[in-house]
């Protein structure tokens, strides 16, 4: 018997789980029951402009054969995790799991000797790297690859795609593959990071298990605007090249000091900040709009994240290039796409109608009597 796994209710869209139970279907990954209705109608500054259709999913997540074994509440918020416990060491490793594993382990070594090396030339250097590498993350590999919240010159979104890769959070194909499986099945079994799944595997440990993540969600056709690009396949390749001389670099420039600063100290704020939004957005905050997610708006993890932390704004709509909708809200990322539109860098900029922010508001009162849209 197949039961509903979740209850929408205004706000909360997943403000209550039960526990689920196996189903006779031995080959089923997992089993969803659905709705769905169209999210569509960005405008460009200037014009109109023509976007893909965005099908947005209310996933019940129902019963999946040996998938669930127990659940438990996250303090302080309404997430319930509810999956199969996945020993860690015992999971299927492959090489880029455990060469991420390395990485992880060797920055945050590294970082616990930063106390040892700190100078103010290293510290220019750690505060420099966090700002660029920081803005190649949000406004290139998130706003304008994974979203194509905007168009920019060649020239220049390789650029900053290199920045990004320098970041040390994998290749350009695979983040932007991740992150759209993450949009498209946002906080159910088949989220890459989802709080669903525990806390600290969306927020960290879901790097080390490629793997499964391949095999619940596919692999990355979902990319294959970058894919058919031979840039992104050649930083695919290399990518280790590249992470290395960049820290052969940074030790030529400055020995002991620049290398604990500008890859351990770095890599690991960055690497936790960026984690805070997949983990504690999804987790703790306001929500603003009532989207079929748990994505919250969180102040102090837009404060130091470029402000991606108006993680529901992003949610109620992904292919916005400003996540602060509201005048208060601080969005250094969308300061700069503004910047350069300005001066004709950045085109098709995209943004949501107000039309189209009071359907999303207004919801909630289609939903609070347990009745859906009707689609």
């Amino acid at each position: 018997m197949v039961s509903l796994a979740t209850t929408l209710k205004p706000l909360s869209p997943f403000s209550s789980f039960v526990k689920q139970h196996k189903t006779s279907n031995n080959n089923a990954f997992s089993t969803y029951r659905t709705h769905t209705y169209t999210n569509s109608g960005f405008f460009k500054r200037g014009g109109a402009v023509a976007v893909p259709h965005k099908k947005y999913t209310f996933v019940g997540v129902h019963d999946a054969p040996d998938q669930v074994e127990s659940s438990w509440g996250i303090p302080l918020s309404e997430v319930v995790v509810v999956r199969k416990k996945r020993a860690f060491w015992q999971r299927s490793w492959n090489y880029w799991d455990v060469i991420r594993l390395v990485q992880v382990a060797v920055v945050h070594f590294l970082s616990r000797l930063a106390p040892f090396y700190l100078s103010w030339s290293a510290f220019r250097v750690f505060l420099w790297i966090v700002a660029i590498n920081g803005i190649c993350i949000t406004w290139c590999y998130h706003r304008n690859l994974s979203h194509r919240s905007f168009d920019l010159p060649k020239w220049l979104e390789y650029l900053f795609a290199y920045g990004g890769l320098l970041a040390f959070q994998g290749d350009t194909i695979e983040w932007v593959s991740n992150h759209r499986y993450h949009h498209k099945h946002c906080d159910t079994q088949r989220d890459p990071y989802s709080p669903t799944q525990g806390f600290w595997f969306s927020h960290m440990a879901w790097i080390f298990d490629s793997g499964h993540i391949h095999k619940k969600c596919g692999g990355q056709e979902n990319a294959n605007d970058l894919v058919r690009q031979p840039f992104y396949k050649f930083l695919q390749r290399t990518i280790l090249l590249h992470e290395m001389a960049f820290a052969l670099l940074l030790y030529i420039c400055g020995r002991m000091p620049f290398l604990v600063w500008g890859i351990g100290v770095v890599n690991v704020a960055r690497y936790h900040g960026t984690f805070l939004v997949n983990s504690v957005c999804h987790t703790w905050g306001t929500r603003a709009w009532n989207t079929p997610d748990l994505s919250k708006n969180n102040l102090w993890v837009a404060a130091i994240t470029f402000d991606e932390g108006w993680h529901n704004n992003h949610h109620a709509f992904e292919f916005s290039a400003r996540h602060g909708l509201e005048w208060w809200q601080l969005d250094f990322t969308w300061y700069l796409i503004k910047f350069l539109e300005a001066i004709g860098l950045a085109t098709n900029v995209k943004l949501p109608f107000e039309a189209q922010k009071k359907t999303i508001t207004t919801r909630k009162h289609r939903y609070s009597d347990g009745h859906s849209d009707g689609k």
